[in-house]
């Protein structure tokens, strides 16, 4: 289908941006999810911003408050920089897996971060890393927690007006080793189950540190606290690790559809978890 007519600017500057959106207009970024909504006419917006100009939207920082990256990076740009590489290698190896290579070139982190669709692979990442993201208005600007902003599927606490400027990141501890495992939707790319582990061992070889952010299982993504708890403390044996990783849907209602039933996903989320904290701990 054809999108419905709809006025377009292309600002460079961030402030002409925010005043666009107070007067009710819609971002875009790399158009990934925007214009197909667009053409199947699941929303219309009047007035449609594109802020790939804007150049203070597109960085990767590192910061005494950890890593600061623009919303516009594409996840080609996240996959390859080397900042990130060395710094947050999490998040390099989960937009590696995003899609083909022509969504990872055209596709952006905040997009995908702000569409907050219950499958997609950074959200299993952010969670895992506690994430920050930085919201924009004509007014002023908020810092809000990833376990805040994704509120419900492809809801945020995106206010009217506020745009997502950038995702804070811790800069990963020496020692800190990290995974990102998924099980794909043969067509869309899009994550049946993906799993992200973050895990430190101490000087004695026991799990001190972990976490482990989910995707793809539930209505949203998640943090899967079961499965810290029962790691922690442990030698990550196969049998600790299959024991917590039988954990991974404590407290979620598993999403059933065409693709697969709740208790088929359960059972991936469990498999999955115990691959990537297997594939950390390598």
């Amino acid at each position: 289908m054809i999108a419905h007519e709809f006025e377009y600017t292309s600002p460079t500057q961030l402030s002409e941006a925010l005043a666009l959106l107070a007067g009710g207009a819609r971002p875009l970024a790399g158009g990934m999810s925007l214009v197909p909504m667009m053409k199947l006419r699941l929303t219309a917006p009047e007035h449609v911003v594109d802020i790939r100009k804007i150049k203070e939207l597109n960085h990767v920082r590192v910061s005494p408050d950890g890593v600061r990256l623009g919303a516009t990076l594409s996840h080609h740009q996240v996959e390859s920089s080397e900042i990130l590489r060395a710094a947050c290698p999490l998040l390099s190896k989960t937009a590696a897996c995003i899609g083909d290579v022509q969504v990872r070139n055209m596709g952006t982190l905040g997009g995908s971060v702000a569409h907050a669709d219950p499958s997609a692979d950074y959200l299993a990442a952010l969670f895992a890393l506690e994430a920050h993201v930085k919201l924009a208005s004509s007014t002023g600007e908020r810092i809000v927690g990833i376990a805040e902003f994704i509120v419900d599927p492809f809801t945020t606490s995106i206010e009217p007006g506020e745009l997502l400027t950038e995702i804070i990141v811790p800069a990963e501890q020496s020692g800190t080793k990290t995974a990102y495992v998924k099980m794909s939707q043969p067509a869309s790319g899009f994550a049946m189950v993906g799993v992200a582990v973050r895990l430190r061992r101490s000087s004695q070889g026991a799990v001190d540190f972990i976490r482990v952010g989910i995707t793809g299982v539930g209505p949203t993504a998640y943090r899967a606290n079961a499965v810290e708890a029962k790691l922690t403390g442990t030698k990550a044996s196969d049998a600790d690790i299959a024991a917590a990783a039988a954990h991974a849907t404590d407290g979620v209602e598993c999403t059933a559809d065409l693709n697969a039933s709740a208790e088929y996903r359960k059972h991936l989320a469990s498999v999955h978890t115990a691959r990537a904290i297997r594939a950390a701990l390598a």
